[in-house]
């Protein structure tokens, strides 16, 4: 038998599975029935490793073992074992997602904070800064510092960043919200942006600006700033600079509130 490795590392994306496994998966796959024997030939895979990958898979919902001697193992077919991956991956990540809920409530969490605190308070305010590469890193760092605000969020973004800040942190803000925090978006809109915008504005205080910058104050204290032209590079590529600094923040947000004045704000859109 023989199967691309292409398509072998396809499988092993998609189903979790080390190589013996995917190998041995597959063998089975051509034949229907087979044993341990026959599968390791087949697919290449040392004797003395067959019986616990097969095994592996048993637990996995992949094969079947057959009773009777010698010892068989059947496929299963490939819907189904999909069906089963999916099942478990919801499985492990609800029971993941519940030991994080309840972490909240522990004193695990309450030592790593005095850790945390304890730790910030040696570091030299200079250290407190980082580079973020790749825009999925760069909205997971965003969002945890946007989450933090207490009083302000100040943003000046492109059109495109405009609707990916919507998308990705429209909870936040409306959370924000809702404790009072001041939240202020400007942003060249189009009409693309326009409707979406409007919807927005009861949340959060827009304005339309011909600037292109693209950056994010919190409080005055912290500040994300991305360096890159989101027109010009790939969301792989993009960087961006977190810095805690309330000297640099609150001068850059003081200079956002200069050019804030000049621009014409967006009304809410009428229910």
């Amino acid at each position: 038998m023989i199967v691309k490795e292409e398509f072998l590392s396809k499988l092993r994306r998609y189903f979790s599975l080390n190589l013996y496994e995917v190998k041995i998966w597959t063998a089975l796959l051509s034949r229907g029935v087979s044993t341990a024997g026959e599968l390791s030939d087949i697919a290449n895979v040392p004797r003395s490793r067959s019986y616990d990958v097969l095994e592996s898979l048993e637990k996995k919902g992949f094969v079947i073992m057959k009773l009777g001697k010698p010892i068989k193992y059947i496929a299963v077919p490939p819907k189904e074992v999909v069906e089963r991956v999916k099942k478990n991956i919801k499985t492990e990540s609800d029971t993941s997602i519940k030991n994080l809920d309840n972490l909240k409530n522990t004193e695990v969490i309450d030592e790593l904070n005095s850790l945390h605190t304890q730790g910030v308070e040696l570091v030299e305010p200079a250290d407190l800064s980082g580079s973020l590469r790749g825009r999925h890193n760069l909205y997971n760092h965003l969002e945890m510092t946007i989450r933090g605000a207490e009083k302000t969020v100040s943003i000046m973004t492109t059109s495109q960043g405009f609707l990916r800040k919507i998308e990705g942190l429209g909870d936040v803000f409306a959370a924000l919200k809702k404790r009072g925090v001041k939240i202020r978006i400007a942003a060249p809109l189009t009409k693309e942006t326009e409707s979406t915008a409007k919807e927005l504005a009861g949340v959060a205080e827009i304005k339309n600006t011909t600037a292109k910058a693209r950056f994010v104050v919190v409080d005055g204290k912290e500040i994300v700033f991305m360096i890159m032209d989101d027109e010009e590079v790939h969301p792989t590529y993009d960087i961006g600079i977190w810095i805690n600094s309330p000297f640099f923040s609150s001068a850059i947000e003081n200079l956002f509130d200069v050019a804030w004045k000049a621009m014409k704000e967006v009304k809410a859109k009428a229910k």
